[in-house]
């Protein structure tokens, strides 16, 4: 066996001399990657091979690598996995003497080892009982001692493997299926594990093991490059951490991308991303492969029976069903037909991607790397019928995914939307997202295809769908970037210029709706003007009411619920009066309910606050679980300073998340007295467990308004009792002033990490700055906190540019 280099050497068989070489080794910075890998797999191959030479082992006996180890790519805290052959004609005694001067050695220097003794009929056995055996055994390498032992054992399991593969197969394409639900896929996960997540290094290894079999071979272009750089990324992680861990942290990843001599963390995730991709990609097309050859296998004896047995009639006929003009179904997948000229029809990659996400069937590899090939680009503009066949596949629904997949995997996808290149694989650092930008793009026209019937130009909606994040591969507002590069797509994909406008627009202003809808007032006259006037017309408004729904269905649980989608749809059907050309009234007092009359009287007469909880469940989704239930909050008690910190307080300790908050003074026609009285109206929702009671929260209320309960202190020992687990810093809150956003109050807005009692500090920062809130508006998504807020002076009216922005520094301070 071929040693490795003097510089790296162990001096002498002992632990002291293989530690030092291997510290060497690891922090070599000319040499990382495979080269390292495999000097580190030769260094230990040497280390072992002395120990069991200096145990004078007896005939018959051989020390085995397996799994990553017999393939040589040890990664700094990689596992030794070991085996210890012996022909069964040794003493066991022996057996086990040479065991433990080969194991103590390596667990005294505080490696891990997987280590196994058996004979080859043992191993054969074990390997047929347990299925991750057999994997290992796959890769099984001679370290030391009886080469013709190890031999004998690899000819026999990879007979044992080919002979078992019809059974075996579908075994481990079950437990890949259970990882891959259990672990997630590696390409779209902010903390992916390199090695169990689908599309990593485990997946890597299966595919090894079909292609093994001689049933099915994985598509190899990339794959080994891609298996590279995952393994890489680990070997960077181990020196990173020190530690033997898969699972690439937020908290590690710049010192990985530093490790790697990459430019961030966010360029070592899009790296990971597309290497999971490549091998994700080829495990869906292998596994296809594997099924359509079992299956062939399994009907071939009964078309036999069928035929009487006569020769030359060993396979079924091939049946071709059209699909569109050059484009069949055959055995289950979506190819070219025999007459079509992707050279001569550049139409044809759209056409066989819609045809084959309208049927529900995959694109095959074959016919995507034909047209990859030989397909030449389309003309600019695109014709009518390429257009067509783009929203055709854009509308398929879920089906749409895969065959998206499957044109990005070959380049297709880039060559007709050059900018896709920009939002390829890109990470989105916000835990509210599930997917990837690019990803993320195509789930959202999926939702939006479900959402057609309700717009009169459904292609324009799913051509937005498709672009309305375009912008983010590009500095600054990913809106403002977006709308250009909208523009330019819409026209190279054949629209004319209206309606190129009208695609422009709704991307510019994709996050409008929701934004205004859960952080500002709508009852204020200027807020709605402001939304009509952004949207222009009737027809985008429309468009831009179900991309909202379907960009934040498509974002992840978090960004979507009934409470939701009511602010959204009150807002458009405001805007659209104004749009309609109805005059926009100017706000009359709120009336107040008999209810809110009622606390209010009671919270005069007493001098103490009073409140009512009320529930209102909200339906659940068509296809997702049930939302957390809301409630409402009323809350009358005599105006006085410190209401907003003290309820909000009140609220954060007994674990209610506040929606939104409403503050406003009423006038009772009552005969107690003159006395103002504030009636705050919260929604609510419990952030687990079970809704106080009333009377608790009441009772807190009043400790909490006369000093008596310390609020801060008791969020404080909160805190203390309960920290967070270690994660990145988070940015530090921002507070601007929204300018002439109304005419009613002046709008603050706060965005900072969420946090129990957030509102809170904010409520005891502006009571602190004498200001009154009229209005609160939150909204949370993920650890994200936006609330806006509408003050005025004391005395009700706005406050001056000087006043305001000196307000928004003081709370700024306050929240740091």
């Amino acid at each position: 066996m071929t040693s490795v280099d003097t510089s790296t050497r162990a001096e002498d068989s002992g632990p002291s001399g293989y530690a030092a070489a291997r510290l060497r080794l690891l922090t070599e910075k000319a040499r990382s990657g495979p080269p390292r890998r495999a000097a580190l797999a030769r260094l230990t191959d040497d280390w072992l091979t002395g120990l069991f030479t200096a145990a004078q082992p007896p005939r018959g006996v051989a020390l085995v690598a397996v799994g990553g180890y017999g393939r040589g790519e040890l990664s700094p805290r990689s596992d030794l996995d070991l085996l210890l052959l012996h022909d069964g004609t040794v003493d066991a005694g022996a057996v086990a003497t040479l065991a433990d001067r080969i194991w103590y050695p390596v667990w005294d220097l505080g490696l891990a080892l997987d280590h196994s003794v058996r004979t080859p009929a043992e191993a054969r056995r074990t390997a047929g009982d347990d299925l991750k055996v057999q994997l290992g055994l796959l890769d099984a390498r001679p370290v030391a001692g009886d080469l013709g032992l190890v031999a004998g054992l690899r000819t026999a399991v990879l007979a044992d493997w080919r002979n078992q593969a019809p059974e075996r197969l579908p075994e481990l394409d079950a437990l890949c299926r259970e990882r891959a639900e259990r672990m997630g896929e590696l390409q779209f996960l902010l903390e992916p594990d390199l090695k169990e997540a689908r599309g990593g290094l485990r997946d890597a290894q299966v595919l090894r093991a079909v292609a093994a079999s001689w049933l099915a071979d994985a598509p190899r272009e990339g794959l080994d490059e891609a298996r590279r750089r995952l393994l890489d990324a680990r070997d960077a992680l181990h020196l990173a951490t020190g530690r033997a861990t898969d699972r690439l942290a937020l908290q590690e990843q710049d010192a990985v991308a530093d490790e790697l001599g990459l430019l961030d963390a966010d360029t070592l995730l899009r790296e990971v991303y597309e290497a999971a991709r490549v091998i994700s990609y080829a495990t869906d097309v292998t596994w296809r492969e594997v099924n359509r050859v079992l299956k062939a296998r399994s009907s071939r004896p009964r078309f036999r029976g069928l035929l009487g047995g006569r020769s030359g009639a060993g396979r079924p006929p091939v049946e071709r069903t059209p699909l569109a003009e050059g484009v069949v179904e055959m055995d289950g997948e979506v190819v070219l037909a025999l007459s079509a000229r992707p050279e001569r029809d550049p139409v044809l990659p759209l056409r066989a991607a819609a045809a084959a996400a309208q049927s529900g069937l995959p694109l095959s590899l074959h016919a995507v790397r034909r047209l990859a090939a030989a397909a030449k680009p389309l003309p600019v503009p695109w014709p009518a019928e390429a257009r067509e066949e783009l929203v055709t596949l854009l509308g398929a629904g879920e089906p749409t995914v895969p065959v998206w997949e499957a044109l990005e995997a070959e380049g297709l996808v880039t060559r007709l939307l050059p900018d896709w290149e920009r939002v390829r694989c890109r990470p989105q650092r916000n835990p509210v997202h599930t997917w990837t930008v690019d990803r993320h793009l195509v789930e959202t026209a999926v939702r939006a295809s479900s959402l057609t019937r309700r717009v009169g130009r459904p292609d324009l909606l799913l051509v937005a769908a498709l672009l309305h994040d375009i912008g983010k591969g590009w500095p600054g507002d990913h809106s403002v970037a977006g709308e250009t590069i909208a523009r330019d797509l819409a026209t190279r994909i054949g629209f004319d210029r209206a309606d190129v406008a009208v695609v422009a627009t709704v991307v510019r202003h994709h996050l409008l709706l929701v934004e205004t809808a859960t952080r500002r007032d709508l009852d204020d006259p200027a807020t709605v003007e402001a939304v009509a006037a952004a949207v222009g017309t009737a027809g985008a408004l429309e468009l831009l009411h179900a991309l909202t729904e379907a960009d934040a269905l498509a974002t992840g649980p978090a960004a979507w619920s009934t409470w939701r989608a009511s602010l959204v749809a009150d807002l458009v059907k405001r805007v659209g009066a104004v749009l309609a050309g109805e005059p926009v009234a100017e706000p009359e007092p709120a009336a107040t309910s008999a209810e809110q009359e009622r606390l209010a009287i009671e919270a005069l007469r007493t001098g103490e606050p009073a409140l009512a909880l009320h529930t209102h469940p909200e339906t659940a989704p068509e296809d997702g679980e049930p939302e957390p239930v809301g409630v409402e909050l009323l809350i009358a008690l005599p105006d006085q300073p410190g209401v907003l910190p003290a309820a909000a307080g009140v609220l954060a300790l007994h674990r209610l998340t506040v929606r939104a908050a409403d503050l406003r003074a009423v006038e009772l026609p009552t005969a107690l007295g003159p006395g103002a009285v504030l009636v705050l109206n919260w929604r609510v929702a419990a952030e687990y467990g079970s809704l106080p009671q009333a009377t608790r929260l009441r009772a807190d209320l009043v400790r909490a308004l006369d000093g008596s309960l310390d609020i801060p202190a008791r969020l404080a020992e909160r805190d203390a009792a309960y920290p967070r687990r270690r994660g990145v810093t988070a940015p530090p809150p921002r507070v601007t002033v929204a300018a002439a956003d109304s005419r009613l109050a002046t709008v603050i807005e706060v965005r900072a990490q969420d946090a129990p009692g957030l509102l809170h500090r904010i409520g005891r920062a502006l009571e602190g700055a004498d200001v009154r809130v009229r209005s609160a508006h939150v909204s949370t998504l993920g650890a994200n906190a936006v609330d806006t807020l509408y003050v005025t002076r004391p005395d009700g009216s706005l406050l001056a540019e000087e006043e305001a922005a000196d307000v928004a520094q003081t709370l700024e301070k306050a929240l740091r």
